[in-house]
């Protein structure tokens, strides 16, 4: 299991290394490297999901490894509570931000290999902490810069690891 403690409580993740064995492995890999620790959720939609993994308070990105590519086939869905990874327009292009899903988002699932029916790849859930997910979800928020939805008060997490 992986423990995101964050200044908001600790959020309980199982991965599926079955079902996304290079996703979950990418994520386990970037909480050994410790890439986590002091890392914000910095865009929070209220009815939709939590986004993390690669700013710092500041809201500077963080210096990635390589893309992974997208294992969102896997027929695991973008339900409530899942963990997924975020990407730009290019399918390929996860590496290390990551999202809560706060409802069942069938939208994000894949319906096929192609620029719009690629989804977003699920690779675990949260079985652990669902009210820090929920109260995360409930945070204010402003528009920093060039990105909207970002929490108005940082939402760190203070430390990632695996237990």
């Amino acid at each position: 299991m992986i423990k995101l403690h964050t200044n908001f409580g600790t959020i309980g993740i199982e991965l599926d290394h079955e079902k996304a064995p290079a996703t979950a492995a990418n994520f386990e890999q970037y909480v050994k490297d410790g890439f986590y620790d002091g890392v914000i959720f910095h865009r929070v939609i209220k009815g939709f999901m939590i986004q993390g993994g690669g700013m710092d308070e500041n809201m500077n990105e963080k210096a990635t490894r390589e893309p992974i590519q997208n294992e969102a086939q896997n027929g695991l869905k973008n339900d409530k509570y899942t963990i997924a990874m975020a990407r730009t327009q290019a399918p390929h292009s996860a590496s290390a931000q990551f999202f809560i899903n706060t409802k069942d988002n069938t939208f994000l699932n894949h319906t096929e290999p192609s620029m719009h029916g690629w989804g977003y790849a699920v690779f675990g859930k949260v079985v652990e902490g669902q009210d820090v997910v929920d109260a995360i979800e409930g945070v204010a928020t402003k528009r920093h810069g060039y990105h909207d939805d970002v929490p108005a008060d940082a939402v760190v997490i203070t430390k990632a690891e695996i237990v």
